[in-house]
């Protein structure tokens, strides 16, 4: 059992649900729940590993992932194959899954920042990316490095980060009116004399 001390209620919480999904699995999975944790040691420095990367997750989503895993694996899981069920369990805030945020970064069209997004988090994870890599390499160079820096940024957002609007220059009819046809005229005669066209 990981020890509480002297922490922010919410640590408590977690804590906690660190210990309620352990038990869970060593109820679900008991002989390879002892073959892996042979000892109280060993168990304890698992449950920390786990506490601090699961941190970013409600003790609910803990849980509900951890019912995912039962659900759906006859081995107990890893720490990697835990996230992804607390991040299929429940919608976080709104956040896609990051299957879906790679997708939705992938297939998004240019400027970006016109680009209806279904969260800002699947935008920044494809601007700290690289939109040309998301567009031109393999998805399975592409996608680690996508999933990595999103669930960052969903971690991030846990932690009350706000991300920054997205500024746009669109511009409605009345404030950017079309140019006649004289007007366009006179523009593209100018731009040749600018280029020496003749």
């Amino acid at each position: 059992m990981i020890e509480a001390g002297p922490a922010p209620e919410h640590a408590t919480h977690l804590i906690d649900a660190i210990n309620q999904v352990f038990a869970l699995f060593r109820l679900n999975y008991h002989n390879q729940f002892y073959s892996a944790y042979s000892n109280t040691e060993l168990l304890n420095q698992a449950k920390r590993l786990w506490l601090e990367a699961l941190s970013y997750f409600s003790e609910e989503q803990l849980l509900l992932g951890a019912r995912r895993v039962i659900e759906t694996s006859d081995y107990l899981p890893t720490l990697n194959r835990m996230i992804q069920c607390c991040e299929e369990s429940v919608s976080n805030g709104g956040l896609p899954s990051p299957r879906s945020a790679y997708q939705e970064a992938c297939n998004a069209p240019s400027p970006k920042t016109a680009f209806n997004w279904s969260h800002l988090a699947v935008y920044y994870a494809g601007l700290k990316t690289g939109w040309y890599r998301l567009s031109n390499e393999s998805e399975s160079s592409s996608y680690p490095s996508y999933q990595e820096n999103y669930r960052r940024i969903c971690r991030d957002i846990a932690q009350g980060q706000q991300l920054t609007p997205l500024i746009t220059s669109q511009l409605n009819d009345e404030q950017k009116p079309a140019l006649s046809n004289e007007e366009s005229r006179a523009r593209l005669l100018q731009l040749k004399k600018q280029l020496e066209l003749d």
